[in-house]
């Protein structure tokens, strides 16, 4: 899974939350939250502690699904309403 991508209409605007994995070399996975391409919110999570880890592929891929789904509920909870 290279990274998920979300359109999202509240209240008359439009959202786009990107997640996806920096790779290896940079360790971390990146949720970004656009409106009309302009960023309004960006989430880094760091898996450096599970770099040994034989599943690494899988806990990346559990870790972008997470933090995607929080950022579109924060989303849905009118966290960005005001913007």
């Amino acid at each position: 899974m290279a990274g998920l991508n979300t359109e999202v209409k509240r209240k008359q605007k439009s959202f786009h939350v990107q997640t996806e994995d920096k790779g290896i070399g940079i360790n971390y996975i990146e949720t970004v939250i656009f409106k009309s391409g302009k960023i309004l919110s960006s989430q880094k999570t760091s898996y450096a502690a599970h770099l040994n880890q034989p599943d690494l592929k899988q806990i990346i891929q559990q870790m972008i699904k997470q933090q995607h789904q929080e950022c579109l509920k924060e989303l849905s909870e009118g966290k960005f309403d005001h913007l």
